[in-house]
């Protein structure tokens, strides 16, 4: 997809933005616009009622009860006031009108817009087995699944989670302090396999077990059995049952694509844009977990799901509006919090071929180099924020000359060697 020219005349003749999504991106979205001095009208239309919220916490502090609903919202209600921040909410995005520029709502009425800003994110995907409708299944995204699943755990002895991705370990880890019964279901043969190294998994495994989960690899959900509508057990792929009093899966997820595809945008696992982030209309821009964009820290066209990718694209489409165009190159980066362990991810690590493992794992304190025809591409890091911050730095710079026989050296300290070679 080539790049495209955007004119001062084109900013100057930008008199409304319509934001569909009001999560993450959506949100930054909307306060980077003002920040950056655009007075046009905006418009950010969420799916959930009230204003929009922080997601992270969900699986994390917020089912552990150390923060509010109140808290996790990203700003007050006086600050959308105040900046003139229109949000429309609860409601959504059911088509887009190119030729016009407008798009309908499902709350009825239609928006004109001169830029449209699709934040859609992503959903996640269902449990296809008997029994996935009882009462005491969930899956986690929102703040109303996250309440759900509170109101249900307190009670709850037996918690079977299926999927040992970052959303079903952060749910485990807490369900595990709150002292349940934890049974994890996996189909891979290690946990977080689509996102960190063998070494990083094994370490995460075997904390789990010391906090007494039990995972079962190379194992799913072959259905839910329940009684008087509500799951009683699950059977698992190789037919055991065990007792469960809850269910949460976190299987994935899919982009919200439909009413892109139905508008003619160009798709390709997500809603396809180019460097500065524009479809192939130039009046919409994609960003967030729906959007499939060009990195120079890919082979290829990548989808993302973190909270980095959705705050640094919204801030580079508002700047861009403004009339500051620049391709959007930021380095990746990701998350999990699991317990007393921190997981710390820069770059991206397909493709990877070689790691060189610094720190300690026995001490939980351990960071994995990842290299792809020697070359350093990833930095997973647990309770070791320090290299994560320098492999920040280093991958900022643009590939780096460290090789792997040089990492693997005794003593070798990542932290150093960044500040060195700056």
């Amino acid at each position: 997809m080539p790049r495209r020219d955007h004119t001062q005349p084109r900013l100057m003749s930008l008199h409304s933005v319509v934001i569909a999504g009001a999560g993450q991106a959506g949100f930054q979205t909307a306060a980077s616009l003002r920040q950056d001095g655009y007075d046009g009208r905006i418009t950010l239309v969420g799916d959930e009622p009230g204003l929009p919220y922080q997601r992270p916490p969900l699986s994390k502090a917020y089912l552990m009860g150390k923060t509010s609903a109140e808290a996790l919202c990203f700003r007050p209600e006086k600050f959308f006031a105040d900046n003139k921040i229109e949000v429309v909410a609860p409601t959504r995005v059911t088509a887009i009108d190119r030729t016009n520029r407008r798009v309908a709502l499902a709350s009825g009425g239609a928006l004109e817009y001169d830029h449209l800003v699709l934040a859609l994110g992503a959903h996640n995907r269902t449990l296809p087995i008997p029994g996935a409708d009882f009462e005491g299944v969930f899956g986690l995204r929102t703040l109303a699944d996250a309440d759900a699943i509170g109101a249900m755990l307190a009670d709850a002895q037996e918690v079977v989670v299926a999927g040992a991705g970052f959303i079903g370990l952060e749910f485990a880890a807490v369900a595990s302090v709150l002292g349940k019964s934890v049974h994890v279901l996996e189909l891979a043969d290690r946990p977080m396999a689509r996102a960190v190294s063998p070494a990083m998994s094994d370490l995460f495994a075997d904390a789990h077990s010391s906090w007494g989960v039990k995972i079962d690899f190379g194992q799913g959900l072959a259905g839910i059995l329940g009684e008087a509508g509500r799951v009683a057990s699950v059977e698992t792929t190789d037919g055991r049952k065990r007792p469960a009093d809850i269910v949460v899966f976190g299987i994935g997820v899919l982009p919200n694509v439909a009413i892109a595809a139905e508008a003619g945008l160009d798709i390709d696992n997500g809603i396809k844009v180019d460097a500065d982030l524009l479809t192939s209309d130039p009046a919409i821009s994609a960003i967030g977990d729906c959007a499939s964009f060009p990195s120079p820290h890919a082979a290829s066209h990548i989808r993302l799901e973190s909270v980095q990718n959705a705050a640094d694209q919204s801030r580079a489409v508002a700047a861009r509006l403004m009339g500051k165009v620049a391709p959007y190159a930021a380095v990746p980066w990701f998350w999990s919090d699991q317990r007393d362990l921190k997981l710390q991810i820069a770059g991206l690590s397909s493709g990877c071929d070689h790691t060189v493992i610094i720190g300690n794992a026995d001490e939980r304190r351990m960071s994995v180099l990842c290299f792809r025809r020697d070359k350093l591409i990833a930095v997973e890091s647990v309770n070791r924020g320090s290299d994560h911050v320098a492999a920040r730095k280093i991958f900022g710079r643009g590939m780096p000359a460290l090789a792997a026989a040089e990492a693997s050296k005794p003593g070798f300290d990542l932290k150093a060697w960044e500040a060195a070679t700056r």
